[in-house]
């Protein structure tokens, strides 16, 4: 029998995206899977707008997030994985649209390898979307443990909400934080990886990102107080675990004493250190390092240039 995917979509006012959304789901080469589409109190006519699918289709239903899950984003997630039938789990976003072949090419690698996820591309598009899809199923893959959760944290290898399949396995011990109103995949994956489950990445591009303005990506890259938060608490997070888990090493820690100085309104310099504890003489270094960085940063520059 066929393995049963969950997909969870978590929306918020965004009836004028999420029809086309549902249609490249409904549209999937592989038919065994349920949608589940959490609406986290939105004001629109979404529902309106979705009746015709779910009236046809009862692999989706609409569920609307009780207030025992925080609102936003990671509280819909935890309520849909707490409801999830499925072997496998994925998350969608209500604005973005999916490759035919997503769900097909995902659980084939998860049904014939011993790993717990499966990661695969991810390319943006701005205004209209281009349907020109490639149909190969010929792709290299390469496979991701916990030596490479630094890379998944400074996104060298990039882990988008949208662009992994995960087994349900990977949740049993594992839940979105919930206050977390941005990086909260990124917490929450590199958690998972760090954890010691083993995964899979497949070359080739399965899902599609809608760029716009009011994103949590577009609002975080505009500065918004509640996105910028939240980062500082993610990294917080990330270290803790990494501490904990003997797994942070001092160039991640450089990366992240880096990252806290775009984030000094928030203290995230002094939490870092706090969570790490250090005697008096490693936290004078980290404090020496932090302030004379941007001092040191023009000459970082020039040397990249000349290696170039």
């Amino acid at each position: 029998m066929k393995k049963k995917v969950t997909i969870i979509m978590a929306t918020y006012n965004r009836s004028h995206f999420i029809l086309e959304s549902l249609r490249s789901i409904q549209n999937q080469t592989y038919s065994e899977f349920e949608c589940l589409i959490i609406d986290d109190g939105g004001s629109d006519n979404t529902l309106e707008v979705v009746v015709p699918i779910l009236e046809q289709d009862p692999r989706f239903k609409f569920l609307r997030r009780p207030d025992n899950y925080k609102k936003g984003l990671p509280g819909c997630r935890n309520y849909g994985i707490d409801l999830a039938q499925g072997d496998y789990i994925i998350f969608f976003d209500d604005d973005d649209i999916v490759h035919p072949q997503n769900l097909e090419l995902c659980t084939g690698e998860l049904s014939k390898t011993e790993v717990s996820f499966c990661r695969y591309q991810r390319e943006v598009f701005f205004n209209e979307f281009d349907y020109n899809f490639d149909y190969s199923k010929t792709c290299t893959t390469f496979k991701i443990d916990s030596s490479d959760v630094e890379r998944v944290l400074n996104h060298e290898l990039p882990f988008n909400s949208c662009a992994v399949m995960w087994k349900r396995e990977c949740f049993e011990k594992n839940r979105f934080v919930e206050h977390l109103m941005y990086a909260e995949e990124w917490e929450l994956y590199s958690r998972i990886i760090s954890s010691g489950f083993k995964g899979i990445s497949i070359n080739k591009c399965l899902f599609y990102g809608r760029k716009h303005a009011n994103s949590n990506t577009g609002e975080f890259f505009q500065n918004n107080p509640v996105r910028m938060a939240s980062q500082a608490d993610a990294v917080v997070l990330v270290v803790q675990n990494l501490k904990e888990k003997q797994l942070l090493t001092n160039s991640l820690l450089q990366y992240f004493i880096t990252i806290s100085i775009s984030f000094k309104e928030y203290d995230l310099f002094n939490r870092i250190l706090n969570v790490l504890d250090l005697s008096v003489f490693k936290s004078l270094k980290w404090i020496f390092f932090y302030q004379s960085y941007p001092l040191r940063l023009p000459i970082y520059k020039i040397k990249k240039r000349f290696k170039q």
